[in-house]
């Protein structure tokens, strides 16, 4: 055959003959089929058919004609010659030669998979899924394409569209000749996801460039309006490292609201395609509420992802290089499919080791909130865009504010300072678009185009983790670039102080030795929601905070254990992965009883103290009767992150433990509940935030493998100051000599125990003395705010040069 190749025929180095999609759907199909990645059959019509068509019908002249003096920002003219370069196309009869072989494969792929078999039917340019440019959605697609004229259509049709108006600016933007650029066409297999779902994943996080994850996007039915933006699909990541040790569990999830799936029309299976052949319909209820993918599949699919990355690492590119994937589940088979590969287009082609960090330098009032794509801040006014006939009133600098964007829109995308939209999630067109030009974009806000409005000025921030905020008025911020190439590592560990999961990524390029104090609470507060011992105890609540929880449980059918136990594990794994292998020092729960209080139900449960700063907390806490039920559940999110995710670098630690008989109970109660200290490696730390803790150092230092001194609090029970009190805040003060002497006490007795010592409170983030303090008397690890620490790492290197030049 001459005009067409099976995939089976053809791999990644085939891109100018087949162009890109079927480049690599032959690479997965020949190479990855035998290791179990599923991957539809089909075959390519390739670039050759295409050039044939035109010289047969001597049509280079008239394209020439229409696009060699183009200017593509000329809205008019772009349009008029895109239309006319299309309809050029269309008018062109297939020669027999090319007709026959497409018809002789499609029987043959009917051989293959019946005579009901429907093909999808796609674009594939031999410019396009290139390491420097993804063409995201510039060519046409036809789905679910069955009988020979209409696949023939089809084929037409996507040979027109290299000449969409977005395509040509696409070309000439990126600096790609029309005339060196030419549309093979994918024939293949459909995978009928219109009745099952489908997505997009990544061999790498798309908003920080963290590699060990594989990302993936979940929606039910056809894959078009995860791509453009349409919908707010589920998402889920999965550590790789951990995985290909063998464990099988997702890190982190997020429901979507999912609130529609694109499926066929009635009218698709006619002689003559219909161009708009699909139409959305809104999901039920317990669609939107469960998600579109079961664990076991999303393990199918990180299986897949990270085959797929291997593969074009060692035998494609021959170094390392993200993937961006498509994949569906058929709702007639039930298996899952790999649809498309190509390498990731942003952090794939970022070079140097310079980190970059957006720092806002003031807050105002919150306008909207939505999923923040990349990290970066902008400010600028407000254009809101509601149908694309509007788009030539958009001028430069303006804060695009849009329903959902489409590739038509790109060439006033690239002139926008920032993007902002109603629907959408992180894969969505938009964010796509927005990561290529370096652009913040908050997606999925819900009213975006309701609630602000033309020409008021606004700052957009996705520098505060994965919520991005438009805030009223233009914001201060600045820019921190340091290039951690030049960086001497200190002899004193330097580690972080994480509480929100959704930073974590973002905190993985610094050059931390780990995570000194992973905060518990913020996962439960902002997460979980609900008191714990309401979760296990819902007879006691009345039905409108029952049903409030039983709101929570309903993505866990109502299981309350299984939610708390799966969510906090998956928070605190998420930190962990950030830093793996290297240590994440875990605190369990250290909410004082009012706060306690505020969490959903939990007014119900907790005790009324005038001082819950010393009341009902910590260590006293877990080892109480009535909370030894709540405090397991506790042990067995830490148990699963680091047994079932993987996460063995998590060492629990336990706040405010006033004796020593406390720190043997506590101990007890970890052993009972499967935290047995040295068992698989597992070591436990103590908060030394009690001056006792100080006093009898030895004594604690027989149950633990380490000390994390707590400045906060060992400042206010060292100075008799509550921390909380205006009145008395004078006095608090972390450098006061006394507190230095209980913290150089504190080192010294983790250091005639043998056991590790590190401070994690707020003090050296603070005052750069204390630092200096804590290195000069041998401190192991000072754990810090992640906005002071490439301030105080570089102190630290200046204070352990003085030392060494004083030895």
């Amino acid at each position: 055959m001459k005009f067409i190749k099976w995939f089976a025929e053809i791999g990644a180095q085939d891109v100018l003959e087949v162009g890109g999609k079927n480049a690599n759907l032959g690479e997965m199909y020949r190479a990855l089929t035998p290791l179990g990645v599923r991957v539809p059959n089909g075959f390519a019509v390739t670039a050759a058919a295409y050039r044939h068509l035109l010289d047969v019908h001597g049509a280079w002249d008239r394209l020439h004609e229409l696009l060699d003096d183009i200017d593509p920002d000329d809205v008019a003219q772009l349009q008029q010659r895109g239309q006319a370069a299309r309809a050029l196309i269309l008018s062109l009869e297939l020669p027999a030669e090319i007709r026959e072989e497409i018809l002789a494969g499609y029987a043959k792929l009917r051989e293959e998979y019946g005579d009901t078999l429907s093909l999808a039917v796609r674009s594939s340019a031999t410019a396009e899924d290139s390491p420097g440019a993804s063409f995201a959605g510039q060519h046409d697609t036809y789905l679910n394409i069955q009988g020979d004229e209409a696949l023939l259509d089809a084929y037409r049709r996507c040979l027109a569209s290299l000449f969409t108006d977005r395509a040509i600016h696409y070309r000439i933007d990126k600096g790609i000749s029309h005339f060196t650029t030419w549309n093979a066409v994918t024939v293949m297999k459909m995978v009928r996801s219109d009745v099952g779902a489908s997505g997009v994943m990544f061999s790498l996080d798309t908003e920080t460039g963290f590699r060990d994850v594989v990302f993936i996007n979940a929606a039910y039915g056809l894959g078009e309006n995860v791509v453009q933006g349409a919908v707010d699909p589920d998402t889920f990541y999965v550590h790789k490292p951990t995985f290909e040790k063998g464990h099988r569990a997702v890190l982190k999830r997020r429901l979507g609201r999912k609130q529609i799936k694109m499926i066929f029309s009635d009218t698709l299976n006619t002689d003559n395609i219909a161009v708009e052949f699909t139409r959305n319909v809104d999901t039920t209820p317990e669609e939107r509420q469960r998600y579109a993918l079961t664990d076991e599949e999303v393990m199918v699919l990180a299986d897949y992802a990270i085959k797929v990355e291997r593969h074009y690492r060692e035998q494609v590119y021959g170094h390392d290089q993200p993937m961006d994937m498509e994949w569906a589940r058929d709702g007639l088979d039930g298996q899952l499919y790999m649809v498309q590969a190509r390498p990731e287009t942003v952090h794939s082609v970022r070079r140097g080791t310079v980190l970059t960090r957006y720092v806002l330098d003031e807050t105002g009032p919150v306008r909207i909130e939505g999923l923040a794509v990349g990290t970066k801040i902008a400010a600028g006014p407000v254009r809101v865009i509601r149908d694309v006939s509007e788009l030539d009133s958009f001028r430069d600098g303006e804060v695009l504010v849009a329903d959902i964007t489409t590739p038509d829109w790109e060439p006033v995308m690239q002139r926008a300072s920032a993007i902002v939209t109603n629907r959408g999630g992180r894969t969505c067109h938009a964010a796509i678009v927005a990561r290529e030009l370096g652009l913040p974009a908050i997606v999925g806000t819900g009213n975006a185009t309701e609630v602000l409005r033309n020409g008021e000025e606004v700052t957009v921030s996705c520098a505060e983790g994965e919520v991005g905020r438009v805030y009223a008025g233009r914001l201060k911020w600045h820019v921190e670039k340091t290039d951690l190439s030049q960086l001497p590592r200190p002899k004193t560990e330097l580690m972080l102080n994480v509480g929100n999961p959704d930073l974590a990524f973002s905190l993985a390029a610094l050059p931390a030795d780990g995570v000194g104090l992973a905060r518990m609470e913020f996962v439960i507060n902002n997460a979980i929601k609900a008191h714990p011992r309401a979760l296990l105890e819902m007879d006691r609540l009345d039905a409108d905070i029952r049903a409030r929880i039983e709101q929570l449980l309903v993505p866990f059918d109502g299981d309350a254990e299984r939610f708390f136990i799966t969510t906090l594990s998956e928070g605190i794994a998420t930190i962990a992965a950030a830093v793996w292998p290297r240590p994440c020092v875990v605190r369990t729960s250290d909410f004082k009883s009012n706060e306690y209080a505020q969490l959903i139900g939990g007014d119900v449960f907790e005790p009324q103290e005038a001082n819950p700063m010393l009341g009902f907390r910590g260590a006293a806490r877990y080892v109480d009767p009535d909370y030894r039920s709540a405090f397991a559940l506790e042990c067995a999110a830490i148990r699963r992150a680091r047994e079932v995710i993987g996460m063995d670098n998590i060492i629990p630690m336990i706040p405010f433990c006033r004796t020593v008989k406390e720190a043997e109970q506590v101990v007890e109660v970890l052993a009972e509940n499967g935290l047995k200290r040295g068992e698989n490696g597992l070591q436990i730390y103590m908060m030394c935030e009690i001056p006792n803790n100080v006093i009898q150092a030895d004594a604690f230092a027989r149950h633990f493998d380490g000390f994390s001194i707590g400045s906060n609090d060992l400042t206010q029970l060292t100075l008799g100051v509550d921390r909380d009190s205006d009145r008395v805040a004078r006095d608090y003060d972390e450098r006061d000599p006394g507190v230095l002497e209980m913290i150089r006490l504190a080192i010294e007795g983790c250091r005639r125990n043998g056991i590790h010592s590190s401070l994690c409170g707020q003090a050296p983030s603070d005052y750069p003395e204390v630092a200096e303090f804590l290195v000069r008397h041998g401190v192991d690890a000072i754990s810090l705010n992640p906005d002071a620490f490439l301030l105080t790492w570089q102190r630290v290197v200046e204070v352990e040069r003085a030392l060494a030049a004083q030895a």
